[in-house]
């Protein structure tokens, strides 16, 4: 297909989902990781076990969830345990290969912000008292994503790429990348990998060995490096070999719109009754 067939979002969203493995055990967040999730469920991976916070394990749901708490994840589970549980026995018992995150704002370590973002004041600074008590933004904060960053194997990232949300420092790190100077997860055999591939709808970045700055791998068709540049809040830096992420399949714009169809009809049907 070319790029005048699909969208940038479709593209992030199937690329994403491409990431996923059919043996996966994969810590689902809500929006764009869900959404990712799901068709990869439906597309090469079937046997994926979904697993969302509030307890559902081995979710299927025929519309893509609201909330964590919607009734879909449930009634199409396997079963669903207590949120302790989950946390303490799949989570923190290290049976998560892999752990699907978005965010508000990430940067070069690939920390991630859903906490407050900083208004601009002279003596604010990365999680500061000003940034902290009196924000331009205050965010809905981490829910689980803290401890799914720190003890899912691996993590992989989906946000669309701006320089309001690829910013060279995050204003508060409510989820561990790699810390303030790339070298947090170093030495620590306890936690998991850290995050293993940033996907947004420009491209594929993955943290750079030793350093584990986020360098970009792959440019989505059609995007320049420029493009790149230009939407990063950093002096961003390209893979020696950089390649092309392969263009969607036809079943994979098939398969992601239906989806998307259905659970907006059936939202919609909601509303008006």
């Amino acid at each position: 297909m070319t790029a005048s067939d699909y969208t940038a979002a479709e593209m992030m969203t199937i690329t994403a989902a491409r990431a996923l493995n059919n043996n996966s055990t994969c810590f689902v967040g809500i929006g764009l990781p869900s959404e990712a999730a799901n068709l990869a469920r439906l597309t090469h991976a079937p046997d994926i076990r979904l697993i969302y916070e509030s307890g559902t394990i081995e979710t299927k749901p025929s519309l893509l969830p609201l909330s964590i708490g919607d009734g879909e994840l449930c009634e199409s589970s396997l079963t669903t345990v207590s949120v302790p549980e989950m946390f303490r026995y799949w989570l923190q018992g290290g049976h998560i290969d892999v752990g699907f995150l978005g965010t508000a704002q990430i940067d070069r370590y690939a920390n991630l912000n859903t906490t407050v973002i900083a208004a601009e004041h002279p003596d604010s600074g990365p999680e500061g008292a000003f940034s902290y008590q009196h924000p331009k933004v205050r965010l809905p904060g981490g829910g689980g994503a803290p401890e799914i960053s720190t003890n899912a194997k691996e993590v992989i990232i989906t946000l669309k790429h701006s320089p309001r949300t690829f910013v060279k420092d995050v204003d508060f790190i409510t989820t561990l990348g790699f810390g303030r100077d790339g070298q947090a997860r170093k030495g620590k055999a306890t936690i998991g990998k850290g995050p293993v591939l940033v996907i947004t709808d420009l491209c594929i970045l993955q943290p750079a060995p030793e350093t584990n700055e986020l360098i970009v791998v792959s440019l989505h068709p059609g995007v320049t490096q420029q493009q790149v540049i230009e939407a990063t809040g950093w002096d961003i830096r390209f893979a020696s070999t950089l390649v092309t992420t392969p263009s969607p399949s036809t079943q994979e714009i098939q398969v992601l719109r239906s989806l998307k169809a259905a659970t907006e009809q059936a939202h919609s049907q909601e509303s008006a009754v």
